[in-house]
This record gives structure tokens, C-alpha cells and sequence, in this order.
């Protein structure tokens, strides 16, 4: 099973809209509190970071046979200068706009990668590609 959401660049009034949908797809699945924390907060801090970094994207949830559940995150720009900074706890690029709604303290990716059991990433002017695995 795929299904793939639209996130619009500063759509601040549908943020959460997403991983809330991710959430409660995993609980009709039948998944467990654990692994849809998991995979709630990792699509959370996606959405998160389309909306207030990126020009908008996807987020796409896919879970197989197997019951392995994978996030894919793709925008369109402008990327992450400096992968190694964006990957250090409390680093943030936020706007003033996006820290005033309560967003940007820097952990996103961070949590992200915590989170999941596997985490690769990849950025370029045209766009930041996170993948993110989750298995027990």
C-alpha cells in the first residue's frame, strides 16, 4: 500500500494535517502505539520542514507485505546548503514567520533520524530526498 500527500511551501494552517492522516492510517492497519509514534513524529517533522523550508513537496507512506513501513519526503527546492550543520541538534534556518508559529527549533532532522530505523538523505538546489525505514 502507497499513498502520497500534497504539502504546500507555508501552509502553516494545514500543518500536522498529514502525519495526522499517517497516524491514523497505521492504527487502522493495526500497527502498534510504539512503531505509529515512530513513524508519527518522523512524518510530523516532514511535514514540518516542507512547509516552512521548501518550495513544497510530498510526504508518501508505503507499507509492505512485511508490515515494513517506509517515509519518503521530496520537494523542490531550494535544498540544504550544508548537510552536515542541518544534521546537528538545535541547528535552524527557520524564518522569523515559521518561529513564530512555534516552529524551528532545530530538530527536525534530528528526530527524524532517531527515529527511524534507517535514515538517508540527499539535497541538491533542485530539492532534499529523505528516505526513512521502519521495522521492529
Amino acid at each position: 500500500m502507497k499513498i502520497c500527500y500534497e504539502v504546500q511551501k507555508d501552509d502553516y494552517d494545514s500543518a500536522g494535517r498529514v502525519s495526522s492522516q499517517i497516524k491514523k492510517t497505521l492504527k487502522q492497519m493495526g500497527f502498534g502505539p510504539q512503531m505509529i509514534k515512530r513513524v508519527a513524529v518522523s512524518s510530523y517533522e516532514s511535514e514540518i520542514n516542507l512547509i516552512i523550508h521548501s518550495l513544497g513537496g510530498t510526504l508518501c507512506l508505503e507499507v509492505d507485505d512485511e508490515g515494513i513501513i517506509t517515509l519518503a519526503c521530496d520537494d523542490v527546492g531550494p535544498g540544504i546548503p550544508n548537510l552536515d550543520l542541518a544534521m546537528q541538534p538545535g541547528y535552524s534556518t527557520a524564518s522569523k514567520k515559521a518561529r513564530e508559529f512555534g516552529f524551528g527549533a532545530g530538530m527536525g532532522l534530528v528526530n527524524m533520524k532517531r527515529m527511524s530505523s534507517a535514515f538517508d538523505i540527499a539535497s541538491s538546489g533542485e530539492g532534499t530526498h529523505i528516505r526513512m525505514v521502519f521495522h521492529d
